[in-house]
C-alpha cells in the first residue's frame, strides 16, 4: 500500500490543504441535489436530510476508519425508511435510527465487518458498474422537458470538467464548471431549473429531535424490522464504498472502525437532524477521483461547507443550475464504471460463471435501484456457482496391490462434493483389505464425515475392513470428533 498524506501533513502543506478544501467544496455541491431528492423519497423535510448530512459528514471525518469518504443521508436508507414514515409517521424515525445505530456499533466492535472479504470480485465489479449506471440514469431527467438553454450549459460544463485538467489541476475542474455556469445564468438572467426548484433549503438549525413515541414493546415491533434493514443496508454500502476507495487510493481502511463510527454518527444524526445515512458512493468518487482528496479534511470541509450553505448561503445555493450538477455527476458515473471489466477481450477470457455473477448483480441493482439487494443476490449466486464448480474437482482413483485395494481421494470434501462419494467404491468386488488415502483431500463439514461413515458401513456389510489414512491434523480431529455419531 502506498502512503497517502496524513491530516497533519496536509495541514502543514498549503498545496495539499488547498486540494482538500476545494475537493470538499465541490463534493458538497454534488451532494446537495441528491440529499434533497432522497428526502422526498423518505417523506421528510429536505432540511432534515441536509442537517443530518452535516452531522454525518463532520462526525465521520473524526471517527471514521476511511479518510476522504463522504457519508450523508443516502438513497438506500431513504428507500428503507419510506414505508415506515408513510404507514406510521415521521415520529418513528428517531427510535428507528437510534436502534439501527446500535446494531451498527455492535457489528463494528464484534469484528463482523471482516465478512466483507467474502464478497467476490465479480460482485464488486457488478456493484461498481451498476452504481455508475444508476448515477448516470438519475441525471437524465434533468435533460428532459427543459428549456433549450439547458443544453449549451450542459455542453459547457462537460467541456470544462474534461478539458480543464489538461491545462491545470490546481483547482478541481467540477468546481470551476459549476461556478462558471452559475455565474453565466445569473449575469445573463437565464431561466433554467435550479437547486432551489428541488425543495426549500433555507432556514435555521432544527435543534434536538424530540422523541414523540413511547419506548415500549409495541414501538419496538414497529421499528425493529426497519431498523435492522437500515443498519445492514447502510453497513453494506459503506463497507463496499470503503473497499472501492481503498482500491482507488491504494491505501488500507479500518472496516471495523468505519462500522461502529457509522453507528455512532447515525445516532448523532438522528438526535440532531432526524434521519440516518451511509456512504455516498458517487460523491465519494467525486472527492477522491475528481477532487484528488486523501484525508479527513475534505470530509470535514464537505460537512462544514454544507452547514454554511444551509444556514448562511442558502440563497446562493438555490441559484446553482441543476444541469451543472447533473453534468458533473454524469462524468462521475462514467468514471465509476470499470470499463476494462466489460470489454469484449476481457469478457472472452473471464470464466462464464464470473461474468454471469457480474451481469446478474448489475441487472438486479439497476432493476431494484437497491445496491444491497443486488449485492446479496450476487453473493448467493457466486456461492452456488462456486459450490457447483468445486463439487466436480474431487476425484477418486482405485489401485490394486499385493496388500489389497487402495483408493486415493483428491480435492476438498464438503456437502457439495462428498454427497456422491459413497458411489465411488466397488463394495462387492473389493478384497478383504481396503485403504482410503485422504492425504490429498480435506474434510470440511459433517456431511463428509457422514459419507465416510456410510462407506465404512457398506464395506462392513460385505465383511470388509476399511482403513482411512493420510488426513491432516485438522481433518483428523474433525473426523474423530464426529465419526460414528451421525445418522
Amino acid at each position: 500500500m502506498s502512503a497517502s498524506p496524513t491530516t497533519l501533513q496536509a495541514l502543514r502543506s498549503p498545496r495539499l490543504l488547498l486540494t482538500e478544501v476545494l475537493a470538499g467544496i465541490v463534493t458538497t455541491l454534488a451532494l446537495i441535489p441528491e440529499v434533497i431528492s432522497f428526502s422526498v423519497i423518505a417523506g421528510v423535510d429536505p432540511k432534515v436530510s441536509l442537517i443530518a448530512s452535516v452531522v454525518l459528514a463532520i462526525s465521520m471525518s473524526i471517527l471514521g476508519g476511511r479518510p476522504a469518504m463522504i457519508t450523508a443521508a443516502a438513497g438506500a436508507v431513504a428507500l428503507v425508511v419510506a414505508p415506515l414514515v408513510r404507514e406510521h409517521g415521521v415520529e418513528y424515525l428517531l427510535p428507528t435510527v437510534i436502534l439501527a445505530g446500535i446494531v451498527q456499533i455492535l457489528f463494528g466492535v464484534t469484528g463482523l465487518a471482516r465478512m466483507l472479504r467474502f464478497i467476490p470480485r465479480s460482485v464488486m465489479l457488478g456493484f461498481v458498474n451498476a452504481l455508475g449506471i444508476l448515477i448516470f440514469a438519475a441525471q437524465i431527467p434533468h435533460l428532459l422537458d427543459v428549456p433549450w438553454l439547458v443544453y449549451p450549459l450542459f455542453a459547457l460544463t462537460i467541456l470544462i470538467v474534461l478539458g480543464l485538467p489538461r491545462l491545470t489541476t490546481a483547482v478541481p475542474a467540477p468546481l470551476v464548471a459549476i461556478v462558471a455556469v452559475t455565474a453565466i445564468t445569473l449575469i445573463a438572467h437565464l431561466s433554467v431549473p435550479t437547486v432551489g426548484d428541488q425543495g426549500a433549503v433555507a432556514g435555521g438549525l432544527p435543534g434536538i429531535t424530540p422523541l414523540l413515541v413511547p419506548l415500549n414493546v409495541e414501538t419496538l415491533g414497529i421499528i425493529g424490522p426497519t431498523a435492522l434493514s437500515v443498519a445492514f443496508v447502510g453497513l453494506l454500502e459503506t463497507l463496499l464504498t470503503a473497499k472501492l476507495v481503498d482500491d482507488i487510493t491504494d491505501t488500507k481502511s479500518h472496516k471495523g472502525r468505519e462500522s461502529w463510527a457509522l453507528g455512532v454518527s447515525n445516532i448523532f444524526a438522528g438526535l440532531w437532524g432526524g434521519i440516518a445515512g451511509c456512504a455516498m458512493i458517487g460523491q465519494t468518487v467525486v472527492n477522491v477521483k475528481l477532487g484528488r482528496a486523501r484525508t479527513r479534511i475534505s470530509t470535514f470541509v464537505a460537512g462544514a461547507f454544507l452547514l454554511l450553505l444551509v444556514t448562511v448561503l442558502s440563497d446562493v445555493m438555490e441559484q446553482i443550475p441543476m444541469i451543472a450538477l447533473a453534468a458533473v455527476m454524469m462524468v462521475v458515473a462514467i468514471k465509476t464504471i470499470n470499463l476494462h471489466s466489460i470489454r469484449p477481450s476481457t469478457l472472452k477470457r473471464m470464466p462464464l460463471s464470473e461474468t454471469a455473477v457480474m451481469v446478474v448483480t448489475i441487472v438486479v441493482v439497476v432493476t431494484t435501484s437497491n445496491l444491497a439487494i443486488g449485492v446479496g443476490v450476487g453473493v448467493v449466486l457466486a456461492m452456488v456457482l462456486f459450490a457447483r464448480r468445486v463439487a466436480h474437482v474431487v476425484t477418486v482413483s482405485r489401485a490394486v496391490g499385493e496388500d489389497g485395494v487402495s483408493y486415493t481421494v483428491r480435492g476438498p470434501l464438503f456437502f457439495g462434493s462428498s454427497n456422491d462419494l459413497v458411489e465411488q467404491f466397488s463394495y462387492a468386488d473389493d478384497p478383504a483389505a481396503v485403504t482410503i488415502d485422504l492425504s490429498a483431500a480435506q474434510i470440511w463439514d459433517a456431511s463428509t464425515v457422514a459419507a465416510l461413515d456410510s462407506v465404512q458401513t457398506k464395506y462392513a456389510e460385505h465383511g470388509i475392513d476399511v482403513r482411512i489414512m493420510g488426513l491432516d491434523e485438522r481433518s483428523t480431529k474433525f473426523h474423530g470428533r464426529l465419526t460414528g455419531t451421525l445418522e
